[in-house]
């Protein structure tokens, strides 16, 4: 099933969903053994792997981190082929001063913000969806 590519459908049917937990993105070396039951997203780079995770997960296995964020699901279907999603939340985002992180997923986006602005950033992106309906 394919997914929305209208940016009008997807910024007024986004519906955000702030999830309670904790998540930390890491850095390991590509030997680097985990059970994936632990992992949320893996990213690949030249300089070793970059794993998101529960704040738990990465504790209990001692993994550093820098920051602690929040993660909201657009749990809209969009398509990987959109135009102008990313751009859209990231721009009403940082015009409140809110860095965000953004991986998009086959069925959803998944935004990552700062814990201390989760729910500000659930704010601006229910703002968004309502003023995209008018």
């Amino acid at each position: 099933m394919a997914g929305e590519i209208d940016l009008n459908t997807l910024l007024t049917q986004m519906k955000p969903m702030l999830h309670e937990e904790g998540y930390v993105f890491v850095s390991v070396p590509d030997f680097y053994e985990i059970d994936l039951a632990m992992v949320h997203s893996t990213f690949k780079e030249k300089e070793g792997t970059t794993l998101i995770l529960k704040k738990e997960n990465a504790d209990a296995l001692g993994l550093n981190y820098d920051y602690v964020v929040s993660c909201i699901t657009l749990t809209v279907h969009s398509s990987l082929q959109a135009v102008g999603l990313t751009a859209a939340i990231s721009t009403a985002l940082a015009a409140n001063k809110i860095s965000c992180n953004v991986v998009a997923a086959y069925y959803h986006d998944h935004i990552f913000v700062d814990q201390r602005d989760a729910k500000k950033a659930m704010n601006v992106l229910l703002k968004l969806t309502t003023n995209s309906k008018k």
